[in-house]
């Protein structure tokens, strides 16, 4: 059983997904999530950029990745690590900046699964979830399949050079 479908159910209009087969191996996908410096190359679809990253990969361990927008104006996403099993499964969220300290605004929680699929790919899926219907629908309008498509696509090119 994959990893995917061990997940409580969670009402659909709440949640966003993305599913992709990658050609890459789950271990390089793992590291392109959690090392600081392969996150900057990836994360941010154009014309946005991510200028930093820093990661304590752990349950518990706070993340901040900091885009920068066209204009200039930075947005730093704060988070903490809720469930770390390498190179299989990574679940954080925004509901806390660090030590468990709750964030002004909770938005999403985001479980990712790398499944191996055999001859160096990976079943791929991000699930985000949100607070409310209201968020989901918003991050919707947002752009989130064009840009976590962009992202993914990004992703899985950075892992294919390691």
């Amino acid at each position: 059983m994959s990893p995917a479908a061990k997940l409580p159910d969670f009402p659909a209009d709440r949640e966003l997904v993305l599913r992709r087969l990658l050609n890459a191996p789950r271990e390089m996908l793992f590291r392109c999530w959690t090392e600081p410096a392969l996150l900057t190359q990836w994360f941010t679809p154009p014309p946005f950029q991510t200028i930093a990253a820093e990661t304590d990969v752990r349950a518990g361990g706070a993340s901040v990745i900091t885009m920068r927008g066209p204009d200039g104006t930075e947005y730093p996403n704060r988070g903490v690590y809720l469930e770390v099993v390498p190179n299989e499964r990574l679940v954080f969220t925004d509901a806390f900046t660090r030590a468990w300290e709750p964030s002004e605004k909770p938005f999403t929680t985001v479980i990712l699964t790398f499944e191996d699929a055999g001859n160096g790919q990976t079943h791929y899926t991000a699930r985000v979830r949100h607070w409310s219907v209201a968020d989901c629908e918003a991050h919707e309008k947002m752009g989130f399949h064009a840009g976590w498509g962009v992202a993914t696509t990004q992703l899985e090119a950075v892992a294919q050079t390691l």
